[in-house]
């Protein structure tokens, strides 16, 4: 649907009053009045290398990263690399360049949880010599069974009462290599009966007899998030450990393995805040690597995928992805934010940034009748209306020209406002014109509209004809001077606002199969100089981006956002 130039404009935000400060920056503010670690703030971003980052990852970026940033502290990007079976050095960068292009800082080089390897393997050694952790020799069935409930409690494993010498030789046989997976674990000794489930005798480490893309075939076992990650923090000072919510419930044991391997008084301390969710979206990378493994995108930078990559190429930038992760805020409880917030973001800036040009999607031709033929005449455009410094540029204007197939009817009520017979509206950048007669195809249907142009009605030259009030624009480009273009239209991947919701349903039922619809367009010729990721507003029709496969020889332009949440209602 096409929508008016007057409703192009997003509302502004500029009004918001001020953001009252989240609880975790009260928080900080505290340990700062405090002077808690000499005023030191030293956060983390943790994630794991098994796939991109998505939208849900940015909103963790910007929470961690501008924490640190806003109270002049600073920020470790730790990868949490304790799963080589899933774990790529692929994904390694891709992560790094996300964060980059994002526009944050980390602090120093990257780290690596199997940095830290071989002390985390100490202290569970000490752990063991402490009797305070066991290796278990049950499968994981049993082990699941003597968790007990929520409300009753466990019972003790059988190798609970093992001797520190036979915990401490298997365990080092578990790292050398010497047994299966899935034959033994670590488990830390706490209480069976605890109330919450995490304290009862976690597991620690596994046996994952994988080569490491770091560390390679020297380590057959691996820690267990919850006991790598308190120890991480500790190893690296950082002073807040920012976590989602579904971590709340993990902080007693977190404190708990900090409590017993620390030698001083410095403990992390961890907060969580409600992760992000998205209607009509899916989270879950190993969702998303379904839908990669399995051809239904075309990678982890599809457009269509909720990735950072994806969200890129469809033409999102930095500051749209930044100030959407302001808007909706740092809370304590989860909720479901609509898509459309995070699409009126990326609209907000590329309103004020995005370059105007005019591209034809779907093409008919009107012949100007009193044009002079082979003639091209090169109008003055302005590249934007909230920008006057991008300037102007040509376009050409020529006897024939394209519009869209929708502006123009033969009949029409008076709530029309486009091209009818024998009605006037303006050419954007150019003329008036008057539709006068069409000619049609077999079975009736337009094929040439044919006008006539008013040749003192020129826009921006002062005569009295061109100040004349009509009460259409429509975009044009001339026949002779356009390019064409393949333009990737992209909806919803999803058609079920939450794709995740029924259990009983795999969630791929749910993929919309005209999510991708490509078309050939009509473009104006100063498109030919684009280049990959150049942003532009497709008068009328919406912002587009450069897609990454466009070249000199052909150009691809994926569709970022329409200009309104909802756009106008079609006239009638």
């Amino acid at each position: 649907m096409i929508t008016d130039y007057k409703m192009d404009k997003p509302i502004s935000n500029e009004n918001e009053e001020k953001k009252s400060l989240n609880f975790i920056e009260q928080l900080v503010e505290k340990e700062i009045k405090e002077e808690k670690h000499n005023g030191k703030i030293l956060t983390r971003f943790p994630p794991e290398p098994n796939g991109y980052l998505h939208i849900g990852h940015a909103k963790a970026i910007c929470v961690s990263f501008g924490i640190a940033k806003k109270y002049g502290g600073k920020t470790n990007l730790r990868f949490d690399d304790t799963n080589p079976a899933k774990e790529e050095a692929r994904y390694v960068d891709a992560i790094k360049e996300d964060i980059k292009w994002l526009g944050f800082e980390w602090e120093g080089e990257p780290k690596f949880t199997s940095d830290y390897f071989d002390q985390l393997y100490t202290w569970a050694c000490d752990l063991i010599k402490k009797d305070k952790a066991y290796i278990d020799s049950q499968s994981s069935e049993e082990m699941a069974k003597q968790k007990g409930t929520p409300t009753t409690p466990g019972t003790h494993s059988p190798n609970r009462s093992r001797s520190v010498e036979e915990n401490l030789d298997l365990f080092e046989r578990m790292k050398n290599g010497e047994f299966e997976e899935g034959t033994h674990v670590l488990r830390a000794k706490i209480d069976m009966a605890h109330s919450n489930m995490h304290m009862r005798d976690p597991l620690m480490y596994r046996i994952i007899n994988a080569p490491h893309h770091r560390t390679g075939d020297k380590w057959h076992i691996y820690p267990m998030y919850d006991w790598a990650h308190g120890e991480s923090d500790y190893i690296e000072g950082i002073t807040n450990s920012l976590c989602s919510l579904e971590f709340e419930i993990h902080r007693p044991l977190y404190e708990w393995f900090v409590e017993n391997i620390k030698s001083d008084m410095y403990q992390p301390l961890q907060s969580e805040f409600a992760r992000l969710n998205l209607n009509y979206t899916v989270m879950s990378k190993r969702k998303l690597l379904q839908l990669v493994e399995e051809n239904l995108v075309t990678g982890w930078d599809d457009p269509r995928m909720p990735t950072i990559s994806g969200l890129r190429r469809r033409g999102y930038t930095p500051k749209s992805i930044i100030d959407f992760a302001d808007t909706i805020g740092v809370a304590k409880r989860n909720n479901t934010i609509d898509v459309a917030v995070l699409e009126n973001s990326v609209r907000n800036d590329l309103n004020k940034t995005a370059p105007r040009v005019m591209a034809v999607l779907d093409p008919i031709k009107v012949v100007i009748d009193n044009f002079t033929e082979g003639e091209v005449e090169w109008l003055d455009a302005e590249n934007s209306q909230e920008d006057e410094s991008l300037g102007f540029r040509k376009v050409p204007f020529t006897k024939e020209i394209y519009i869209e197939r929708e502006d123009f009817r033969e009949q029409a009520n008076k709530k029309f406002f486009r091209l009818k017979l024998d009605k006037e509206v303006r050419l954007k950048n150019a003329y008036i014109i008057k539709a006068v007669s069409v000619e049609k195809d077999e079975e009736e249907n337009i094929t040439v509209i044919h006008a006539t142009y008013d040749p003192k009605s020129k826009s921006g030259s002062g005569t009295e004809e061109s100040l004349r009030k009509v009460k259409g624009t429509l975009h044009w480009v001339s026949v002779s001077e356009s390019v064409d273009a393949e333009i990737r239209l992209y909806d919803r991947l999803f058609m079920n606002e939450n794709p995740d919701g029924d259990k009983e349903k795999d969630f791929k039922e749910f993929l919309n199969p005209d999510s991708l619809e490509v078309i050939t367009a009509k473009v104006e010729p100063s498109l030919k100089e684009c280049k990959s990721q150049d942003r532009f507003q497709f008068q009328r029709m919406g912002y587009f981006v450069a897609d990454n496969d466009s070249t000199a020889n052909k150009l691809v332009f994926n569709k970022t956002v329409g200009l309104r949440d909802s756009w106008a209602k079609k006239d009638k």
